[in-house]
């Protein structure tokens, strides 16, 4: 699963639309940009407006406040036309994941980083973004699939949602609340660790799952 905020996701397709499509295109690249150089904090309207090259009350009309802009940054991640990799097997599936989530957080400024804090200021933007979370897991659980039909994992004993969990949040404790430096090897140990609990039993399905 790509970071759905970052590596994610900084530029969701083009679509045809108009003026409206390019305004929406042209002030959720400016909210980008503004996070990542300001965080939340220095985020505003005005801001948005002078980066993006519109007038502030357009801006006001379609996003009412920061709020409405970052539930409207955290939709457009989802509109992004990702797929889980597909590598052939599942630890190189989490390893190739976990690379994409490494990524997002450690390039400097952050845009995926910036907007997880912003998260925390906005109530709007915390429940879109956790429906973005939700969905992207969702994606992800193709990964067990396929490795249930390849025999990699015996058929219901892994519970999808737990493995992926278990296997990415080494990546987000290192890089964000440790800001531990990046580790090459880490997006692969932690796949493998997560594999190998997964084919323990570790994660069993839950019963109605």
């Amino acid at each position: 699963m790509t970071d759905p905020t970052g590596p994610t996701a900084t530029t969701p397709d083009r679509r045809p639309g108009g003026r409206t499509a390019r305004i929406r295109a042209q002030v959720l690249d400016a909210v980008r940009a503004e996070l990542a150089d300001s965080g939340h904090e220095g985020l505003t309207m005005e801001g948005v407006a002078t980066r993006a090259g519109v007038h502030r009350t357009t801006v006001y009309r379609r996003w009412r406040d920061v709020g409405g802009l970052l539930v409207d940054l955290i939709d457009a991640a989802g509109e992004i036309d990702w797929q889980p990799p597909d590598t052939g097997s599942l630890r190189g599936d989490l390893t190739s994941l976990n690379q994409e989530i490494q990524e997002s957080l450690v390039v400097r400024p952050s845009f995926a980083v910036a907007l997880m804090a912003a998260s925390f200021h906005s109530e709007q933007a915390a429940r879109a973004q956790t429906r973005l979370w939700a969905d992207r897991y969702a994606q992800c659980e193709i990964l067990v699939e396929r490795a249930v039909g390849r025999g990699e994992l015996p058929a219901r004993c892994a519970d999808a949602r737990s493995l992926l969990i278990a296997a990415t949040a080494p990546l987000y404790h290192q890089l964000v609340l440790l800001r531990a430096d990046s580790d090459p090897h880490l997006p692969e140990r932690a796949a493998e660790a997560a594999v190998l609990a997964a084919a323990a039993g570790a994660f069993p399905v839950r019963p109605g799952g």
